[in-house]
């Protein structure tokens, strides 16, 4: 049996950018004791939330470095390394390590579309590049290709690939996975919808946007269900599906960071070529939002400022 990096809830962190889209490395300090004090397990850095498609090196590095210095060991820190090109995750992924990091994870090469051998020679290249434990991550919708369980068990032979971030959202997949691979390979899901139906499977908990906002509830989540209380698990899950929904009106990480400016957190804007929700949607995310109370200005009945997308200086202004 492999040990598992951590049991219950790993949030994706968003990476907060300044008007100039250079890294708020003082907000992200914010943004992780605020997460640690929300009983979050670990910690995700530049992963898809955290934009790490578009943080140069330097940045990608220097944001798992802080972060390791900065959690001090509370809980483990998890740097993504994914990359389209083997020998780039080969170097993040030392890097990372070199950064201290605890675990990584990577990614299914996007956009080459490579066959299932292909997938096992590049994630066998970086996991042998690295001591550390590698989690996988399988999300077809954005990149294009998919693990087959075949070569989930496959890969589940080497050591250091202990367990899968699990986003095609295929449950019949998900249960194939855990047949072939049993405690080989641990398993998270990576839709916030589904984390106690993954439970349900022998899931080990989930790698969430969802706790970006609400740690304490994402946790409660989880746990309840280790607990033995499956209903109480199951409550909770349907209690947020709508904010969970919301979420993903648009292309992670766009609503998350729209969702936490209008909770009070300087978080930034996304760099491009993501951008702002258009009017629309925005109304929408920040419907739903004061619906769960999580606003700033459903608190002091007082109203939202939204940054509209291109740098034109527009603001909606949302009432309460």
């Amino acid at each position: 049996m492999k040990k598992i990096v951590f049991k219950g809830v790993g949030t994706a962190v968003v990476t907060p950018m300044k008007e100039d889209y250079s890294i708020n490395y003082s907000v992200f300090d914010e943004l992780l004791d605020m997460q640690i004090a929300g009983s979050a397990d670990a910690i995700v850095v530049a992963g898809t939330t955290g934009e790490g498609s578009t943080l140069t090196d330097d940045e990608h590095i220097e944001l798992v470095r802080r972060a390791v210095k900065h959690v001090r060991g509370r809980v483990p820190v998890i740097a993504g390394a994914g990359s389209n090109n083997t020998a780039h995750a080969v170097y993040l992924s030392k890097e990372c390590e070199k950064a201290g990091a605890d675990a990584l994870l990577h990614v299914t090469p996007y956009y080459n579309k490579a066959s299932q051998q292909g997938l096992f020679l590049h994630f066998n290249e970086c996991a042998r590049s690295t001591r550390l434990p590698v989690i996988l991550y399988n999300v077809p919708s954005r990149t294009g290709v998919n693990i087959y369980p075949a070569t989930y068990k496959r890969l589940s032979e080497t050591e250091n690939i202990v367990a899968v971030k699990e986003a095609s959202g295929n449950f019949s997949q998900m249960a194939k996975i855990a047949s072939l691979c049993k405690e080989d390979l641990a398993i998270y899901s990576g839709n916030d919808d589904q984390i106690t139906s993954s439970l349900a499977l022998g899931g080990k908990g989930v790698i969430s946007v969802l706790s970006n906002l609400i740690p304490n509830e994402t946790h409660a989540i989880c746990t309840s269900y280790f607990r033995g209380n499956s209903e109480e698990s199951d409550n909770l899950q349907l209690k947020y599906l709508e904010l969970i929904e919301a979420l993903f009106l648009d292309v992670n990480p766009i609503p998350v960071k729209q969702a936490m400016r209008a909770m009070g957190y300087d978080v930034g804007p996304c760099r491009l070529p993501l951008c702002d929700m258009d009017r629309t949607m925005a109304e929408k995310l920040y419907a739903v939002l004061e619906k769960y109370d999580l606003t700033e200005s459903s608190k002091r009945q007082g109203s939202v400022t939204v940054h509209m997308p291109g740098n034109t200086g527009t603001v909606l202004k949302h009432n309460v």
